[in-house]
């Protein structure tokens, strides 16, 4: 089979012919459709993400596909069905064998692009504002970086948990789609003030934060009483010093929140999220926004889309050809 591999730290992937695997016990074989690119793979082939892997292996965290094989002790899956999962590596090839208790089935009305960009960027998202935050209707929830895959979904979701939605996102074309997802008030990053931006509009109740940096810093500064912050990621580069004499004036929280982690210390958080959000896309509530499908044999020029925030939404690649 094909994959696209890091054989070398911050350097392109290469495509390599490798064994089929076999799927051990506990574990299912998925033949790959598709897969959902995110931030903390470039993350990975720099060599600075959380989880390190000895060279070379695959990368990709989520995938989408067809289940071909089962190892032993499957029973709660079977054979020719649909799932998506997310698995940290080992979606960039044209078929994997992952933990069956990470799979979950995708609806007949989710298509494969759909399903690839659901899992981390929707459910993210969703576990960050209803049960992180606790998000309420009426509140006023900031999102920064809202153009990009985790950001846009927030933007969604917000509008849908009945929150007022600010974007902060940069350039005049990324802030139109984040109106377009629901957004009520739009923020150039590029060229507005943020903090007295937010303050003029009545202050943030909730923050969500996937960039850092001096925009973290402005908007805990346009926070309301008793808001909650949470910081998930630190695309700026810049990891923001929180000033506890600024909690302490304001009452403020600021929420840990590693999505991932949910697998390992509470997975039903993780399955709770995602019925509910599966509901709401049958429902035709949430449609992801996918601005780009390329090939494997594109996955570098896919990647390079994210690196130079010339993508919106997400990013997918399409592992089998159709």
């Amino acid at each position: 089979m094909r994959a696209m591999q890091v054989t070398a730290y911050d350097q392109p992937l290469s495509m390599q012919v490798l064994q089929m695997p076999v799927p051990e016990k506990g574990q299912v074989l998925v033949q790959i459709d598709t897969c959902g690119l995110n931030f903390g793979d470039l993350l990975i082939i720099k060599g600075t993400y959380q989880e390190k892997p000895p060279l070379p292996f695959t990368l990709g965290m989520e995938l989408a596909g067809t289940i071909t094989a089962l190892g032993d002790g499957v029973d709660h899956l079977k054979v020719g069905q649909r799932i998506a999962a997310y698995t940290g590596f080992n979606g960039l090839a044209e078929y994997a064998a992952i933990p069956a208790d990470v799979c979950v089935p995708i609806p007949d009305e989710m298509n494969a692009v759909d399903a690839a960009a659901f899992l981390i960027a929707y459910g993210t998202s969703h576990v960050g504002l209803a049960y992180k935050a606790r998000l309420q209707p009426g509140e006023r929830l900031l999102v920064l970086g809202a153009s990009g895959g985790i950001g846009l979904t927030a933007v969604e979701l917000g509008k849908l948990m009945g929150a007022e939605v600010i974007a902060c996102a940069r350039g005049a074309d990324k802030l139109e789609v984040c109106k377009a997802a629901g957004a009520d008030h739009l923020i150039n990053s590029k060229t507005d003030d943020i903090r007295e931006i937010v303050k003029a509009l009545g202050g943030a109740d909730v923050v969500y934060d996937p960039v850092g940096g001096d925009q973290f810093k402005a908007a805990m500064r346009a926070c309301n009483p008793e808001a909650r912050l949470i910081p998930l990621g630190f695309a700026s580069g810049d990891v923001p010093q929180i000033p506890a004499n600024i909690l302490l004036v304001k009452n403020l929280t600021v929420l840990g929140f590693y999505w991932g982690a949910y697998a390992r210390i509470k997975p039903s958080v993780l399955t709770d999220s995602f019925k509910e959000l599966t509901r709401w896309y049958v429902q035709g509530k949430l449609k992801p926004h996918v601005s780009h499908v390329l090939p494997l044999d594109q996955a570098n020029e896919a990647l390079e889309l994210l690196r130079t925030r010339k993508a919106t939404g997400k990013v997918v690649v399409q592992v089998t050809s159709k």
